[in-house]
């Protein structure tokens, strides 16, 4: 049996740690974004983003957690119920 409360708090301090180091390598490098869709998901795509404050950090770091949660909720939620 899966400790959900654990498992929600490890997810969360892993969303919450990669979202910091992604969002600061889009800060200082913003050319990174457009090389990763390049060069990672083999598409083209232009687009130009110059949204960032920390309104929009915090508002991305709180919805980036809420979706982990939930998605992490639901495997242990699963994982819990059905038996093997």
């Amino acid at each position: 049996m899966i400790n959900t409360k654990h498992l929600i708090k490890v997810s969360l301090a892993w969303t919450s740690i990669v979202y910091i180091v992604c969002y600061a390598g889009v800060v200082v490098y913003p050319p990174i974004r457009g090389l990763f869709i390049k060069y990672s998901l083999h598409a083209d795509v232009v687009f130009k983003s110059d949204f960032f404050s920390l309104g929009y950090f915090v508002s991305g770091l709180i919805i980036w957690n809420i979706l982990v949660m939930l998605g992490v909720w639901l495997f242990a939620a699963l994982f819990n119920k059905i038996k093997p």
